[in-house]
């Protein structure tokens, strides 16, 4: 038994796992993160109970009109399935003895739950396949863990780890999409290619819209065979890839179009089209082309260079990806290079689409959450390739690096200590243009030096719901949250608190541990190498 504890501990794989997992339990605030996370999770509930997927008091705030005018909600049934499981248990958890004095308080037992299973569930599965497909791309151990680490430390990633809206779901399985077909493009396996193409066609039950990283992976695989010059394959593997990947794609087209119809009576539209036409009956000013009312020059370039929104400040790892490309990429492999291609081709293409919609960077939300599982994908790779490059990069380009990295994970972990709408709320009053993640930066110095006031960030429109004031009056994990609502046993939040210390030292100690783990592996890779 101890030497198999010996060698798990030993074990990079084991190790960034429970990396993934742990990191996922500490920064968690056991809330959901948003109202749309919350309605999801309603949908979820109606599922196996009685209750309906939309109260009738939310309507018109949310909600639209389908079959015989019963509300339904304007989301797919993706990440509502997801956390049908954890929703199930929670419930009956919930119902339990012990947590009798605590029900009706906010978060709710079931809640917590729901938001601690599934967020660690996807973390953990996330830096598996990630590792896996930098693996593919032939990165050494140390760089893909490398690259695994960036991903979860060093990348938006992070933040919606902690507020579960679809973003990191949506990552996950394309990663999956990914990584199977370009095994499948490699050694033929149909195998291979039916779990990549069903990882992708489950995406569609999240977003339609996901049917842009279906197409990019397609292009990911395309590009491989041309930078490779293996173009003489492309009609057996095209036949395949239709017969194989056609009907998986088609299957949940289909179970996509069969729910909307249920609910709104048609296969051909989107709950946008239903969501316009009740919102302009209830407000006959809204223009004709409503939702698609933002000018399409807004909307393209505000994700670059808007205050608000900009990649470049929510996830400034994308700069290290867009240097190394620029100054390294004849030495970059040709999987390599179709893949990075491929993931800013993605990220062009979602801000293309979305640039119209009246709510083009996902309202409220921390940066732009719609291109944000993009830029991820095309930001974290950039890690390993410097690793990989360090010696034909040059030191300057690596001291940038450097200091690119130390950014991100500050600008990331400063994402988890408030409440998302903290600096939305803010805005009203100080107005546009605001840097938001300097403005982040400031409310944890003036929170940390009891300042708010003094320096101006409480503003009047923060105090109007009691509920969101006890959200971003305090940091967003969950023992402060329940310290802060006031309405929980004192051995509670001594409990949680001592949890939760555990779990950063749990934390520490296995990122130590993989360290040595990823040392040790190193160091025999050399001397086979060697021999």
């Amino acid at each position: 038994m101890l030497s198999r504890l010996r060698g798990w501990l030993q074990n990079p794989i084991i190790l960034l796992s429970l990396v993934a997992a742990l990191s996922a339990f500490v920064v968690q605030s056991g809330e959901l993160g948003t109202s749309d996370t919350a309605h999801r999770l309603q949908t979820t509930h109606s599922i196996w109970t009685s209750e309906p997927e939309v109260f009738p008091q939310e309507y018109p705030e949310f909600g639209i009109h389908g079959h015989n005018g019963k509300l339904h909600s304007w989301y797919g049934m993706g990440q509502s399935l997801l956390m049908l499981p954890a929703d199930v248990a929670g419930t009956y958890i919930a119902r339990l003895p012990i947590f009798e004095d605590y029900d009706g308080t906010d978060p709710s037992v079931r809640g917590i739950l729901v938001s601690y299973f599934t967020n660690i569930l996807i973390n953990v599965l996330t830096a598996l396949v990630c590792f896996r497909l930098l693996r593919q791309f032939n990165f050494a151990v140390r760089e893909a863990v490398a690259g695994v680490l960036a991903l979860l430390f060093c990348t938006s990633h992070l933040h919606y780890t902690q507020n579960m809206m679809e973003n990191n779901y949506i990552m996950l399985l394309t990663l999956i999409g990914f990584s199977y077909q370009y095994e499948w493009f490699r050694n033929g396996s149909c195998r291979a290619l039916f779990f990549g193409s069903a990882a992708l066609g489950l995406n569609l039950l999240n977003r339609l819209t996901t049917g842009l990283d279906l197409i990019a992976c397609g292009v990911f695989l395309l590009g491989v065979m041309w930078l490779e010059n293996s173009g003489a394959r492309w009609p057996s593997l095209v036949l395949q890839y239709i017969k194989v990947a056609g009907p998986v794609y088609v299957f949940f087209f289909l179970v996509d179009r069969v729910y909307q119809y249920l609910r709104f009576g048609s296969f051909t539209n989107t709950y946008v089209s239903v969501f316009a036409r009740e919102w302009r009956q209830l407000d006959p000013s809204l223009p004709a082309n409503f939702p698609w009312t933002t000018p399409f020059h807004v909307g393209m370039f505000s994700p670059l260079f808007m205050p608000e929104k900009s990649i470049f400040l929510f996830d400034p790892l994308i700069v290290l990806s867009l240097l190394i490309i620029i100054f390294s990429w004849k030495r970059l492999r040709p999987d390599v290079r179709a893949y990075v291609i491929t993931t800013l081709l993605l990220i062009l293409a979602y801000m293309a689409f979305y640039a119209r919609y009246f709510v083009w960077a996902g309202d409220m939300a921390w940066g732009d959450r719609y291109v944000s599982t993009a830029v991820e994908m095309a930001a974290f790779i950039s890690v390993p390739l410097l690793l990989r490059h360090r010696t034909e990069l040059g030191r300057w380009l690596w001291n940038v690096g450097g200091v690119l990295v130390a950014a991100s994970f500050i600008v990331q972990l400063a994402s988890l200590a408030f409440w998302l709408p903290l600096e939305i709320y803010q805005m009203e009053t100080l107005g546009h243009p605001t840097f938001v993640v300097l403005l982040r930066l400031k409310n944890i110095a003036a929170f940390s030096l009891g300042k708010m006031d003094q320096w101006g960030l409480n503003t009047p429109s923060m105090t109007q719901d009691p509920w969101d004031y006890v959200h971003i009056s305090t940091w967003n994990f969950l023992p402060f949250l329940l310290r802060r609502v006031g309405e929980v046993s004192d051995w509670v939040i001594k409990t949680v608190f001592a949890m939760w210390y555990v779990g950063i030292a749990a934390l520490a100690w296995s990122l130590w541990r993989l360290r040595i783990a990823v040392t040790d592996n190193s160091t025999n890779s050399s001397r086979d190498v060697l021999s």
